[in-house]
């Protein structure tokens, strides 16, 4: 099992939640996470464990972003299509995909994972330039990968007629 269906199987990502999920406010609302998680995990500086509370609250929205807004009024969105494509990748082992988005994928998959090591790094040691690095890096590789997941859901319904 990849990282992308664990990832949906620990959030319990049903149909529902996808279709919900899929609402271009879930979406954006979404790239908050990692910075909100920086945040909470840095501000131990000023509140100790009270820190603890903050990563919570972070954990708590992570699960029910997904399932806040209701379903989009059209898919014609960036982020709607963007979301969708997602699903479709994830599910790429039962339906499979056009190999040259399965090479970038995991090429973004990749860069996306090197940031996000960077960001526990400077985490760890209060860094505030690998910090931004980290946060540049991985969010900006997420979202170049979202723009992957619109091409690939254009790919796919081009495919079915």
């Amino acid at each position: 099992m990849g990282i992308a269906k664990f990832s949906e199987r620990l959030m319990s990502m049903d149909d529902a939640a996808w279709v919900r999920h899929s609402n271009p406010w879930s979406g954006w609302t979404r790239l908050t996470i990692l910075p909100f998680l920086s945040l909470a995990v840095w501000s131990r500086v000023w509140l100790g464990w009270g820190a603890i509370w903050l990563i919570l609250i972070v954990i708590v929205w992570t699960w029910v972003n997904p399932r806040l807004f209701g379903p989009p009024i059209h898919s014609h969105a960036w982020m709607t299509k963007a979301v969708l494509g997602e699903r479709v990748w994830i599910d790429r082992g039962i339906n499979p995909i056009p190999a040259h988005h399965v090479h970038v994928g995991r090429i973004l998959m990749l860069v996306t994972g090197i940031g996000v090591f960077a960001l526990i790094y400077a985490l760890w040691q209060l860094d505030l330039g690998w910090l931004i690095a980290g946060l540049v890096t991985s969010m900006g590789a997420k979202l170049w990968f979202l723009d992957r997941m619109v091409w690939l859901l254009a790919d796919q319904y081009s495919k079915m007629q």
